[in-house]
């Protein structure tokens, strides 16, 4: 089978594997679609994050769905042709951690294409994948794109989860990538009465509005546009932060209402915050970082049609095309979420 191995920065080659063995309680899926991410984006463009480095090859790819073409002994949960979406999430559930219901925090986490432990936790943007039965959503009734989605929705909903009742809201997103854009959905979802949104390009900023915001501000453009929520000590409840970005944070302080709440879910390193500033408002900040059993919840809402993750596919490429997918999805001028078709190799 074919899978995509990053090397190094700049350095992504498709290479052929071998297929793992089906073992009990496990599935073989046929992937059908796969999400290129901002970690992925990361160790594509820069051969890690922080102070998380590539140290050797690893597959990349975490956001992926498929089709199940084998089951292993002791599964009665799926059936051979079914669409599942695949979990990235694979906690041991037997440490401390696990026990006490934060698996996202397990401490010997199996998350696919994750280079913070070494060896390298290897990716899920393979040909034919073995996954446990206990990480796949049934998924019918949505296309394989839409399934592939669950994982930066599980995200979001965690996030969500951190934040609080969003109803009756005044809620600010910063940055439009794909997390941004689906907190603007699960914020209005959620009932949240007003949302608005920042970026630093025409094309995420408009999308933003595309998908619920009442208004959107390009802060590359118009560095003070979020002045006009400074008065009267503030304007939002809940911030949802997307970018990791310092600068973003310390511009978005003075729009917040006192005893607002920032919900951290950008990572891009370590940040120096307005902590005084902070303070003076007791703003309340909270750290979100994954999920566990959100994954399954992201499925039931797509298949409900409560959550519509279709407007931020804006690309579908060929596996052949990989390294162009992912130089695509690096621009933030065209691309929102740039999804590999693993069906077609040209």
């Amino acid at each position: 089978m074919k899978a995509i191995v990053a090397h190094a920065a700049k350095d992504l080659r498709l290479e052929n594997q071998p297929v793992p063995n089906l073992g009990s309680g496990q599935l073989r899926i046929r992937l059908q679609s796969g999400g290129i991410c901002g970690s992925d984006l990361h160790y594509y463009n820069h051969g890690g994050f922080g102070a998380v480095r590539l140290k050797e090859p690893m597959v990349l790819g975490h956001e992926v769905s498929g089709i199940v073409d084998a089951i292993g002994e002791n599964v009665t949960s799926h059936e051979v042709g079914q669409l599942v979406a695949v979990s990235p999430s694979r906690p041991c559930n037997a440490c401390e951690y696990c026990h006490g219901g934060a698996q996202n925090h397990c401490m010997n986490m199996r998350f696919y294409g994750s280079a913070m432990p070494f060896p390298h936790i290897q990716g899920a943007f393979r040909e034919t994948l073995i996954a446990d039965a206990t990480q796949c959503a049934p998924a019918d009734g949505l296309t394989a794109g839409e399934a592939a989605m669950a994982e930066p929705l599980a995200v979001v909903l965690h996030a969500a989860k951190q934040a609080g009742d969003l109803m009756g809201k005044r809620v600010l997103v910063t940055g439009c990538g794909p997390i941004g854009l689906l907190a603007v959905i699960v914020a209005r979802a959620a009932g949240a009465v007003e949302v608005v949104a920042t970026d630093i390009t025409d094309f995420t900023t408009q999308m933003a509005r595309k998908v619920g915001a009442d208004m959107s501000h390009n802060v590359g453009d118009d560095p003070a546009a979020l002045e006009q929520y400074s008065a009267d000590k503030g304007h939002f409840d809940v911030l949802f932060e997307c970018t990791g970005v310092a600068a973003v944070v310390a511009s978005a302080v003075p729009a917040l209402r006192p005893r607002g709440t920032i919900v951290q879910l950008g990572l891009g390193g370590d940040m120096t915050l307005p902590v005084q500033a902070m303070t003076a408002k007791e703003l309340v900040l909270k750290g979100s970082f994954r999920f566990h059993g959100e994954f399954f919840t992201a499925v039931k809402l797509m298949r409900g049609g409560q959550i519509d993750v279709k407007p931020l596919i804006t690309h579908n490429t060929p596996l052949g095309d990989f390294a162009a997918a992912f130089e695509l999805a690096s621009d933030r001028n065209q691309a929102v979420k740039v999804q590999i078709d693993f069906t077609t190799s040209d």
